[in-house]
Formats: structure tokens, sequence, C-alpha cells
């Protein structure tokens, strides 16, 4: 139920005015549906989003058809969205994927890289090293043509095979991600393990490598029910930048464990109650999750969505 002046805004002197929120429903968290979602369908979703405000908004990956069928419009789906005002990064996984992505006009992609072996080989078929290899000349030659470049780094705080992560890992494999040339790294918790203590330990020791927060944006899994207080302590350490998905769609389909990223109704909730701006219409953007759930046949798992638009209502 929407009540005025709610939730309160307290602003921290230790946090941000404002957070860019990259917004990843689009993709991530359509990506492993198992019903074909429609070209018009994603594209209404992603002009809805649009229209709430968000100014970051994954469109859509570049992959292979086979690794991901979901996704294989990219080429249908991205000139219907282009015209929009906004950033709409695509995820290049190697040269075919940046050929396709730069022919249809994109300014922004992403590559995609593990923090472990295991994820690594199931993800990408490669050895970290490998993968590092195979972006170099997709982030150099996106570079030279003057596109942005965002590095996503999974497996930051805990792989499903290896267990616990060590930190220097994560940051070697981050310092060689800028040193390629990408322009900002967001740092993955693919299982949704991370803990808030984790999560300043692992900033501290990146910054002390040459890893400033302003480079990094964080990307938490909802999991074990901690992403938006990972995202309070990352805020705390100078990160400005969270990845969030509409509705807290998504998951990872090489990651059996890993479960509904981050809502950004819940996010946006949090923020404005911190007194950090982030130029969203909560409003809007509900009804956009709303809308998108229907189109899905299910109810969001998103608890702003479900109080502000009244779904739990049978249930009490």
């Amino acid at each position: 139920m929407t009540v005025p002046g709610l939730p309160m805004a307290v602003p921290s002197r230790d946090l941000p005015t404002r957070v860019r929120i990259h917004e990843v429903g689009a993709r991530d968290g359509l990506q492993n549906e198992k019903a074909t979602v429609p070209t018009e369908v994603k594209a209404e979703f992603i002009r809805r989003l649009a229209d709430a405000g968000l100014t970051t908004i994954e469109a859509t990956s570049f992959v292979h058809p086979k690794w991901v069928p979901q996704l294989a419009d990219a080429e249908a789906l991205f000139p219907m969205v282009a015209d929009l005002p906004v950033a709409l990064p695509v995820l290049v996984p190697n040269e075919p994927g940046l050929d396709r992505a730069l022919g249809l006009g994109a300014r922004r992609v992403a590559v995609f890289a593990s923090a472990t072996e295991s994820f690594a080989k199931a993800n990408l078929n490669r050895t970290v090293d490998e993968a590092l290899a195979m972006f170099e000349p997709v982030v150099s030659r996106a570079k030279a043509a003057s596109v942005h470049v965002r590095g996503y780094l999974s497996m930051c705080f805990g792989d499903p095979w290896e267990g616990a992560v060590p930190i220097p890992q994560v940051v070697k494999v981050c310092r060689a991600l800028l040193d390629m040339g990408c322009d900002e790294l967001s740092l993955g918790d693919t299982i949704g393990v991370a803990t808030p203590g984790h999560v300043v330990a692992l900033l501290a020791a990146l910054d002390e490598a040459g890893v400033p927060p302003a480079a990094l944006g964080v990307h938490f899994h909802d999991t074990y029910g901690q992403a938006l207080a990972n995202t309070l302590a990352a805020l705390q350490q100078g990160v400005t930048t969270v990845d969030a998905s509409a509705g807290g769609l998504g998951g990872c389909p090489y990651a059996k464990s890993a479960t509904g990223n981050l809502a950004t109704e819940d996010l946006v909730w949090m923020l404005r109650g911190l007194g950090i701006d982030t130029g969203i219409d909560l409003g809007r953007l509900v009804a956009t999750s709303t809308w998108m759930a229907s189109q899905l046949g299910r109810p969001s798992p998103s608890r702003t969505v479900r109080a502000l638009s009244h779904e739990d209502t049978e249930e009490h």
C-alpha cells in the first residue's frame, strides 16, 4: 500500500548523494526464462524501464544463440530500442559478438569474466587466463572505436565448486581487466553468499591495488537475503553504481544455486529512505515490473513490488 511520505528520508554523511542503477532485468533477468519471451515484449519492457527513469538498461547479449536461446533475437531487438535516450549496454563474449554489436551501432559493451577456474570452465569452456586472452582483442577493438567497455567478474565472493574465493585472486583478475582497458568493473556475487564484512574487505583490497570505488559497480544476488546489506556496505565504501533487476528477475544458467538478482524496486526503496537520489519514478517502475510479471505468468518476487501493487492483499 502506498503511504505518502514513506519511506521517510534520513540521509547519512557516509553515503553518496546519488547512485546510478545499472538495470539488468531485460538481459540477465530474462536470459534463462524457459519460455521464449517475444521480442516485442522485451522491447516494450526496455521502453517502460526508460520511462520510469532508468538511464542504464542492459539490452541483450550477442552470444551464440545455441548457448542462450532466449537472447537469439539480439539483432532484431536492439534496433527496436536504439532510439531511446539512455545507455544500452550489450554483452559481447568474443570478437564475432563485438562485430554484431558494432554493426548495429552499440556504444556500450560488456565482457563477462570469472574469478574462478571452475566457473570459467562452466561458463566459457576456458581457463581464467584463456578467457582474459579472448577478451583482450574485444576490449582493444571496442576502445579503438570509442565504445565504453564494462568488465563483469563472476564468483567474486564464493563459488559452488571451489567454495571461498581468496580475495587476492579476485583482485588479480580485476586488475587484469582494468589494465586491458575496461572502463568499469562489476563485482558479481553470483551465488549470493557475500556478507557485508567480506564486501568491505574486497573493496579495501581493490583500492590498495589501484582499483578505486569509482571504477566499480556491485552485482549482488539475494540467495541468503544479504543483497541490500551488502549494497549498503559497498555504498559506505564509496561505490556509486549498483546492478539490479526490475522485479527481481533472473539467476545464472551456469550456476545452479544462483537465485534472483537484487530487485530494483527494493533497492530504490532503501535508497529513498537514505536520501540518495536515483532519478527513478518508483510508481512507474513497480507498474512496469507488475506488467512484466503478467507477461511471464507469475508474480514478481520483489517485496516492494508486492507491497505497492497489492499483490499480497489476498494472502492476509
